[in-house]
């Protein structure tokens, strides 16, 4: 095995450096712990950038992974797969429709393409006029450039412009804003129930609500980005029932196929077939190792009861940290839902993800102050606490 350095070398000689990276190889993770080529040990509490809400490397995901690699491991979307039709249900009975068929899903592979999908399934099925999309300032969708005109943060078009045509941004949480956005070309509003890499943003309330509102007396599509939010983060199946308030359209990805690369785009039944053949494509989507780890991911949750143990482990969370700001005046706010937890600081978070990065922790730090944590439903409650130690120590310092 290569030691850190030698594999940073290799990097340094053969991979395209887009990426900011930590000076460390992780080669090993079981749940909420992962180990690095010299054999440290860190807490994670931002396992896969969020992909890895059963933790790293959770059993049944693997063996459904060994046993399907060793059956079938791709086959194209000219062909059906049991497989691919099971985990299609499976989402919809837990989504639209509340036990019932009331969803259809497109699988993908990334949350980038499951909102490209949503994009072009409003344009096709808006009349021929209406083809804008309302998003939100501080939103993220993805990198792609449909999902990247999508988010309205100009940081991330930097040397990339001109922008696709057809978005229109306005302030998260100003539904006065979005009424006066509204017009004759407008088919849609987009947004993430809880902004994610906008620093972990809660909606105002009765904001969704509102949207929700605007969108039926308009005759809009209301479309959720749940590429964090969804799968079980904030307690539910998906952020749309922890709030109340039901899309037409739902993007899924990160949790979604248990931390494979795997995304969907669910849509209400009657909307769904306006994505009609020829119109979109993802080779790989729905491939029978994603979709194996999909199924898995599903029943892995209900059997170990996880979505009633992300609120017991939600509570671990929120208590101890709203404990820890009021110790130190560093932390301004804590605020999330479920495993999904940002803690704004008054001062620059990279240096504490430094700090907890030498101590023993992963964490992240989004919009230069939000120390955004994702942690596993199925963290060990001593592993929580033990990190929870680090970084009190770490801020009470700092």
């Amino acid at each position: 095995m290569l030691t850190s350095k030698e594999t940073i070398a290799l990097f340094d000689q053969y991979v395209i450096g887009n990426y900011t990276r930590y000076p460390v190889s992780l080669v090993r993770g079981v749940n909420s712990e992962i180990w690095d080529a010299e054999g440290k040990r860190y807490i994670d509490f931002f396992p896969g950038w969020g992909c890895g809400l059963l933790g790293h490397c959770p059993k049944p995901i693997v063996e459904a992974v060994q046993k399907q690699v060793a059956e079938l491991i791709h086959v194209p979307n000219t062909w059906y797969t049991e497989l691919q039709g099971t985990w299609a249900r499976l989402l919809s009975e837990r989504s639209f429709g509340d036990g019932v068929a009331g969803a259809k899903a497109f699988f993908c592979n990334s949350g980038a393409e499951a909102n490209e999908t949503a994009i072009k399934l409003v344009r096709l099925h808006s009349p021929k006029e209406r083809y804008k999309i309302i998003t939100f300032r501080g939103s993220f969708h993805g990198r792609t450039m449909g999902a990247l005109s999508a988010t309205a943060q100009p940081k991330y078009h930097e040397g990339l412009e001109p922008m696709l045509d057809g978005f229109t941004y306005v302030s998260y949480g100003d539904l006065s804003a979005v009424e006066k956005e509204v017009d004759k070309e407008t088919a849609a509003i987009m947004i993430e129930p809880i902004q994610g890499e906008g620093g972990v943003r809660m909606p105002p309330d009765g904001f969704l609500q509102g949207l929700r509102k605007i969108c039926d007396e308009h005759k809009l599509l209301l479309v959720f980005d749940e590429v964090q939010t969804g799968c079980g983060r904030t307690g539910y199946w998906f952020g749309y029932q922890y709030f109340g308030v039901e899309p037409d359209i739902m993007t899924l990805a990160k949790t979604v196929s248990g931390s494979l690369a795997g995304a969907a785009m669910l849509a209400k039944a009657e909307i769904a077939p306006s994505l009609r053949p020829g119109m979109h494509a993802a080779t790989y989507g729905g491939n029978p190792i994603s979709a194996a780890a999909g199924i898995a991911t599903i029943h892995m949750i209900e059997s170990e009861g996880l979505l009633e143990r992300t609120k017991k482990i939600s509570n671990l969370f929120f208590t101890a940290l709203n404990k820890l700001a009021q110790s130190t005046n560093l932390i301004q706010e804590v605020r999330g839902a479920g495993v999904m937890i940002g803690i704004e600081l008054a001062t620059e978070g990279a240096p504490v993800v430094k700090e907890c990065l030498d101590r023993g922790l992963l964490l992240n730090c989004t919009q230069g102050n939000v120390l955004r944590l994702l942690p596993a439903m199925t963290i060990e409650e001593d592993i929580a606490n033990e990190g929870l130690d680090i970084l009190a120590d770490v801020l009470k310092k700092g």
